[in-house]
């Protein structure tokens, strides 16, 4: 009887071998689950599924670090966050990608050189992504907070990532879906200069969307003015009509202001305290910013935004504005934020211009990392019992 035991004894590193590659591929596909939406248009669109959708994956926080990498981060962070780009790229098949954000870790730190290194990890990690259309909002740890924010290093990294002009903000269409991203760190920054030049890229955007309403045509506007140098002219435009919004910062909301969403994306995010805890001692970077209210007032009426999408917090939130405005805040896509991360993917419905939110997790690190400890458990002992010492006679 031992012969044949110790025929297949050196087979069994071989087969752990298969079952960590099988989990690998297993663990690293991601969970979608459909949010809710306050909207019957929407829930009726949501049961169809016509040619003409526009699916869109929407990621944020992924702090890249370049050539600061660990080789923690490289062989299993960056590993890992590849495989769940290129499985959700084959799983989801989205039509293209943004970012909403915070790419670098500290980019307003870093020399051109270094932002480079960064870019080049960005690149890496997307993969397949790189197929698709891909759009890019700025962060404050990409551009800095106020007190070390500049025009000439927000122009040098906007161009890095294109349909961003030089104060950062951006806009396009694409299958009959329009969308605006703006720079809103600028936003928090009182009289800086980049903050003026995103009012004026709202402005402009503004005026082109009153061309295409009869109100606009009828010339009649009414100005009204904010603190802060604020200042809009009002349209006809109805609530909701207007282009999908992306933005870094949350628009501002009432202080008793409640996320909602289905009960396992709450459950998962149980873990925010204790990440935006670990995350805060790394540096001045409050989790709870929001665009300040005059600002957020003046977006809503200059922009009558479709549905925003927003970041920083890492947290996921579906919260609906009291003029019925869905935003939608994306949590963080990396482990270095939270042991749980995710993403969303929303898909535009040609059909009364509805829109769906579906919720992505990916596996937890904890427990990524728990299966290796037992992997290499197995591994050693496995290697003992093949090397074991045969008793040398013979019954």
């Amino acid at each position: 009887m031992d012969l044949p035991s110790r025929n297949w004894k050196p087979l069994l590193p071989l087969l752990l071998l298969a079952l960590l590659l099988f989990y690998e591929e297993r663990v690293s596909l991601p969970s979608c689950t459909l949010v809710p939406s306050n909207s019957r248009q929407n829930d009726a669109a949501e049961e169809k599924n016509l040619d003409d959708d526009l699916k869109v994956m929407i990621v944020a926080n992924l702090l890249l670090v370049g050539s600061k990498t660990s080789y923690f981060d490289l062989y299993f962070r960056d590993y890992y966050m590849s495989k769940f780009f290129r499985k959700s790229f084959r799983s989801l098949k989205p039509d293209m990608l943004l970012v909403l954000g915070d790419v670098s870790a500290a980019g307003f730190e870093l020399s051109k050189s270094k932002w480079v290194s960064v870019l080049h990890q960005f690149h890496g990690i997307l993969g397949p992504f790189l197929e698709l259309p891909v759009h890019v909002v700025l962060g404050d740890r990409d551009i800095g907070e106020c007190s070390k924010l500049n025009s000439s290093s927000v122009h040098w990294v906007s161009r890095n990532f294109p349909g961003l002009d030089s104060a950062g903000c951006g806009g396009f269409d694409i299958s009959n879906v329009s969308f605006v991203s703006l720079n809103a760190v600028a936003l928090l920054c009182g009289n800086n200069k980049l903050r003026f030049s995103v009012e004026k890229a709202i402005e402009t955007e503004s005026i082109d969307l009153r061309m295409g309403t009869e109100g606009a045509m009828d010339g009649i506007v009414n100005f009204r003015k904010l603190p802060d140098s604020f200042s809009w002219k009002e349209n006809a435009m109805s609530s909701g009509s207007g282009p999908v919004l992306l933005l870094h910062f949350p628009l501002h909301r009432t202080a008793n202001d409640n996320c909602k969403g289905h009960n396992s994306i709450e459950k998962a995010a149980t873990s925010f305290q204790d990440d935006t805890d670990a995350l805060e001692s790394r540096g001045p970077y409050d989790l709870l910013h929001t665009v300040p209210p005059n600002a957020s007032e003046y977006i809503f009426q200059a922009l009558k935004p479709r549905i925003i999408f927003s970041a920083h917090s890492h947290e996921f939130c579906d919260y609906t504005h009291s003029d019925g405005i869905r935003e939608v805040t994306v949590p963080a896509m990396t482990w270095k934020a939270r042991d749980d991360p995710g993403f969303i993917i929303a898909t535009f419905h040609g059909v009364k211009r509805s829109v769906s939110v579906s919720y992505c997790s990916l596996a937890r690190e904890s427990h990524v990392l728990i299966v290796y400890a037992c992997f290499l458990i197995l591994l050693l002992t496995t290697w003992l019992m093949t090397n074991k010492p045969q008793n040398s006679s013979f019954r």
